[in-house]
């Protein structure tokens, strides 16, 4: 039987999840842990975001297309779905003056604007591309892995959806072409790889656990990897805060078992979460705003985890 490639091995990583459960900073984690590994790792935020940069102390990339290092080994670019048209159109139109006049008279704005799935398969392929080891570009640099940060469950879920879609609808012709070779890499479990990130609440779960059977209805398999986000673990016993309410004053002493109740419902979810189908590792909840420390230590975690 062939071995099954690690996370780090995949060439597109997408990481998607219910928004707000930390997405971009374990995208930021995880990019990290891949450029330790020893892969060029290139992080693609969606929708014109920019946050990357800053989680590794690093400014802000300077233009939408551009691809700038931010930490070493990692690179951070946002996609711009204008700027990708216009480049993949750049390579099966012709001659490519017609591709300058539809520019100038943004008729790829217009496309992309109200044609349904557009800007989903122009950002899922402008990915693919970063990751194919074929670059549009002339001399463009090549990554070994690149992790999208993708929208959340229902949007991420489109934009895997988009290549095939189009794939059928177009059925003939450059573009039904193209996302016919988008949808065979995300199909392919040696090339592409989702990450499901939540965190222990009902609803972040639920979505999780849903994404996973979308998942398999669309490629055959789930998730490579569900990570759950800032768990909080038990750590004093009941007896244990009973022994301290007499020493603590009692703010603190409801603080504690204010924890330990969170922490009882956080193991509740993470029991829902490993009896699903795909594989979970946890990261731990971290106290203050999460800057480059905190995100160095989630991509150690992470390492020590996958390892």
């Amino acid at each position: 039987m062939d071995r099954q490639p690690t996370l780090f091995e995949h060439s597109l990583i997408v990481v998607t999840g219910k928004g707000g459960v930390g997405k971009t900073t374990v995208s930021a984690a995880l990019a990290l842990a891949a450029a330790r590994s020893g892969r060029r790792t290139l992080v693609l935020e969606v929708a014109g975001q920019r946050r990357v940069p800053a989680l590794l102390a690093h400014p802000s990339v300077s233009s939408p297309a551009s691809e700038e290092l931010v930490a070493p080994g990692v690179w951070a670019s946002t996609a711009d779905p204008e700027l990708a048209l216009a480049e993949w159109a750049g390579q099966v139109v012709r001659p490519r003056a017609l591709v300058e006049l539809a520019l100038r008279s943004r008729a790829f704005s217009a496309f992309a604007a109200a044609a349904p799935g557009a800007r989903e398969l122009v950002t899922i392929t402008k990915a693919w591309e970063l990751s194919s080891g074929r670059r549009w570009t002339a001399g463009a640099r090549d990554y070994d892995t690149v992790i999208v940060d993708a929208p959340a469950s229902g949007h991420g879920l489109a934009l895997l959806a988009a290549p095939r879609t189009y794939a059928e609808i177009a059925r003939v012709g450059p573009v039904a072409n193209q996302a016919r070779r988008v949808d065979e890499a995300l199909a392919d479990p040696r090339l592409s790889a989702v990450v499901a990130v939540a965190t222990l609440e009902e609803t972040p779960v639920n979505e999780t656990l849903e994404l996973e059977d979308r998942l398999v209805a669309q490629f055959g398999r789930p998730a490579a990897l569900v990570i759950a986000n800032a768990v909080i673990r038990e750590s004093l016993s009941d007896s244990e805060i009973a022994t301290l309410d007499g020493t603590l004053p009692p703010v603190v002493s409801r603080a504690l078992r204010s924890r330990r109740e969170r922490a009882r419902l956080h193991a509740a979810q993470l029991r829902r979460l490993r009896a699903g189908r795909s594989a979970v590792v946890t990261l731990p909840a971290l106290a203050g705003p999460i800057a480059l420390r905190e995100v160095a230590a989630l991509s150690r975690e992470l390492s020590r985890r996958l390892a």
